[in-house]
């Protein structure tokens, strides 16, 4: 009677599904972006096709299709589907799998297919539980994830699967996504709304469909920009502090400024405030960024990044992302060199290299004690004697060699 019951409750829960899952695609032709992943004559497109789709992990943002293109393929293939949440699954249950997987291969010769959604939450004695049966091809392991596969998938594993990454779709793309759900919701929008709903929902194809429905559900006729902005309270400030987002825009962000760019530097500066970034780690990156680029092609760099790391401790947010903007705009328009990066770099290297060579005689300490041995002796005081200043300093063995080369402001080069 329980599975009757559980038969019945699944076909009335289809009624009261939310838009997102009653029109998640069924075929790659109902499946809107990854054209870079899925066109027409793309190598995972070919194997979906044909059958023969190898164990794969698919990463991406939420609403992206990981896991539609995941039933997709289960409802291509001839191969059986099973299904796992890393999220509640555990050893055990991963072992009962790969037994049905191994019974079923034997006795009918039929092939698994095992979808392990939210794979980066599979701890490591999980991952390999796995290996061996996707190292023999027992199953055919189809992952999602919305983390960076290469941080939270060991590495035995990652030598066995391919890796897809599905991007976040278009304004467009999620525009033909948004008209889909007003056809099946019956409603009306302007071209003006689609765009609308499709820049509110960042890229994320589920929460368009979310805003259409809600939005839909208060219009009384035409959906207008006041139903929109009501149905879409969750800004699309995709970023997690632990996750690729945090690297990816702390990245952009240096990169930005190096560049000489400040309007992309108050962009990502503001982006990762938003996504909840801690204001000391960004005023650190400042500060390393105002001696590793600018230097001495204009040392007061260094002076306004510490003064930011200053204010954000005194301060704090909301109103330190002042002086953090100040500061990103100084350091973006600052005249660039790596000069003293690169001195510092090469020295440590010959550090390395050939160990802490000491300095000549006359440099070494010339106290009373020192000149009992004869150190100090020979030194050239510059103030007394200007031929101090062309002595070179080096110990022997690297006399000659250069570390600091100035041109430009300091004047280094821009790079």
């Amino acid at each position: 009677m329980s599975d009757l019951f559980s038969d019945a409750a699944s076909q009335r829960a289809a009624a009261f599904a939310p838009l997102a899952q009653r029109l998640r695609p069924r075929t790659l032709d109902e499946f809107v972006g990854q054209a870079h992943v899925l066109g027409e004559e793309s190598a995972l497109r070919r194997a979906i096709a044909e059958d023969r789709v190898r164990s794969s992990i698919f990463h991406g943002p939420p609403g992206t299709g990981k896991t539609t293109l995941a039933r997709i393929v289960a409802a291509s293939t001839g191969a059986a589907f099973e299904e796992l949440s890393a999220v509640s699954a555990t050893v055990k249950d991963v072992r009962e799998v790969l037994a049905r997987a191994r019974e079923r291969l034997g006795a009918s010769g039929r092939r698994t297919i095992l979808f392990l959604d939210e794979i980066h939450r599979f701890n490591k004695a999980q991952q390999d539980a796995l290996l061996p049966a996707v190292e023999e091809g027992l199953v055919t392991l189809v992952g999602a994830t919305t983390e960076n596969p290469y941080y939270e998938v060991n590495s035995a594993l990652m030598s066995r699967v391919q890796i897809y990454e599905l991007e976040a779709l278009t304004d467009e793309e999620t525009a033909v996504v948004v008209r889909r759900g007003l056809a099946e919701l019956g409603a009306e929008a302007s071209d003006e709304i689609v765009g609308l709903i499709a820049r509110r929902a960042g890229g994320d194809a589920r929460s368009a469909l979310n805003i259409v429905e809600l939005a839909s559900e208060t219009a009384r006729g035409p959906i207008t920009e006041a139903h929109v902005e009501d149905a879409a309270r969750k800004r699309p400030v995709v970023y997690d502090k632990a996750s690729d987002a945090h690297y990816d825009f702390t990245s952009a962000f240096i990169k930005s400024m190096r560049g000489s760019d400040p309007d992309a530097s108050v962009y990502y500066l503001a982006a990762m405030l938003e996504g909840g970034e801690d204001a000391r780690f960004i005023a650190r990156r400042m500060i390393v960024l105002a001696s590793e680029d600018i230097g001495n092609a204009d040392p007061q760099a260094l002076v306004v990044a510490v003064a930011a790391a200053q204010a954000v401790e005194h301060v704090g947010l909301p109103e330190a992302r002042l002086n953090l903007a100040q500061a990103a705009i100084y350091l973006a328009l600052a005249p660039k060199s790596n000069a003293s990066y690169r001195a510092i770099d090469e020295a440590i290297a010959d550090v390395r290299e050939r160990g802490t060579v000491e300095p000549p005689m006359s440099l070494r300490d010339g106290s009373w004690y020192g000149r009992q041995l004869g150190k100090g002796e020979g030194y050239v005081y510059p103030h007394d004697d200007p031929s101090g200043f062309e002595v070179d300093y080096l110990p022997d063995e690297l006399k000659g060699r250069r570390y600091y080369r100035p041109g430009g402001g300091d004047g280094g080069t821009k790079t």
